[in-house]
């Protein structure tokens, strides 16, 4: 992942930073770090912040025990402390050598309350502001190597998915299918990442969690899972039947898988997040289930499974070559059974690249 980040993504960063009248980014969450400078750390409960100036400048305040890995990322300014000293006395001093006293600061969104209270103490005077908008900025344009990146993880999660099919059975346990995806995309070389299995009526809860419940014949089977490759992500959802699918089954399945497609149909650059998810919603309702249809349609991916840009009702963000989302429509009919097809896909300009093998016109059946 080094290779992709670093003082490309430092200078850009900080070209958005100028022009939105920010004087300073601080970064604290792996993903953040990971994708500006390839560092991917996670601090715990100890003080860590990657700083960069607007002018391009940057240094890195980490406990000393992470200073090697800092520095084999190929930061230049590590600043470490040990257990027993105070971090905020290295964070007081860049803030006096880069004259953040009274600046505008932007940090991660995901940064711990006590880190940014923290720094609101030392510089009581500086205007501290959520940085997603700016570093989504960059993230949400993939280059050709993070696209390649999300292909191999898509083509991974695909592979998966091949492999356990065949095996899925009544008897097994959410659990027990759970494993037989994770461990597919293991061998096949990706880092499982999350997996919902949701049999039954669990099938109509969005993001169930995955549990002992055992699969009957008949039960729409709904699995939803990825891994990543070098960090970036594959989000995949397959909905079949545990044995013969039932007619009604059937006709959600059909609904759904025709709202993926319109989705699909409307997801090119220039087109905005809001009217896709409109083609995909369109169907939905006009079949009579727009009331089960309780989720926005997609959602970026990247390093980050969730992040910019949201495929949602309204929005007029208009879609870019690179950008990369979720279609993934879904039916949940409460106490009986939900359906959900997903495929990640990169917009270009003239349609869009999908991540994922095309998923079945209809629900696919296990022996």
């Amino acid at each position: 992942m080094a290779t992709l980040a670093g003082a490309a993504r430092i200078e850009r960063l900080s070209s958005v930073l100028l022009s939105d009248g920010i004087d300073c980014f601080v970064a604290q969450h792996p993903i953040s770090m990971g994708y500006l400078h390839g560092f991917h750390e996670h601090a715990g409960e100890r003080f860590m912040a990657m700083c960069i100036h607007s002018s391009g400048k940057m240094c890195m305040i980490c406990p000393a025990l992470s200073a090697s890995q800092a520095a084999r990322a190929g930061i230049q300014d590590v600043r470490p402390w040990k257990d027993g000293e105070d971090p905020l006395a290295l964070f007081a001093k860049v803030a006096e050598d880069w004259g953040l006293k009274s600046a505008i600061i932007a940090v991660d969104s995901d940064m711990p309350a006590r880190m940014l209270l923290q720094m609101q103490d030392v510089l009581p005077a500086a205007l501290f502001k959520s940085g997603e908008t700016q570093l989504a900025q960059l993230m949400r344009i993939k280059s050709q190597d993070e696209v390649d990146l999300l292909l191999q993880a898509g083509k991974i999660a695909d592979e998966g998915f091949l492999a356990a099919f065949p095996h899925i059975k009544a008897g097994m346990t959410e659990r027990q299918v759970g494993k037989l995806l994770t461990d597919a995309m293991s061998a096949l070389g990706g880092v499982p990442t999350f997996c919902i299995v949701a049999t039954g009526a669990n099938s109509a809860e969005p993001h169930h969690l995955t549990d002992d419940t055992v699969l009957k014949d008949g039960d729409v089977l709904i699995l939803d899972f990825g891994c990543s490759v070098d960090g970036y992500n594959s989000d995949i959802t397959r909905t079949v039947s545990v044995g013969k699918a039932s007619e009604k089954a059937k006709q959600v399945y059909d609904i759904v898988f025709r709202a993926h497609m319109a989705g699909r149909n409307a997801s090119r650059s220039g087109a905005t997040c809001g009217s896709v998810d409109a083609a995909a919603r369109k169907v939905i309702v006009d079949a009579g289930y727009g009331q089960y249809f309780v989720h926005r349609t997609g959602h970026g991916l990247g390093m980050n499974v969730h992040e910019e840009p949201f495929i949602i009702g309204g929005s007029e963000i208009v879609l870019e070559p690179g950008n990369c989302f979720s279609i993934e429509p879904g039916i949940y009919l409460s106490g009986e059974l939900g359906v959900r097809v997903e495929n990640i896909v990169v917009a270009t300009a003239d349609g869009h690249i999908s991540m994922n093998a095309e998923p079945s016109g209809t629900m696919l059946e296990t022996e």
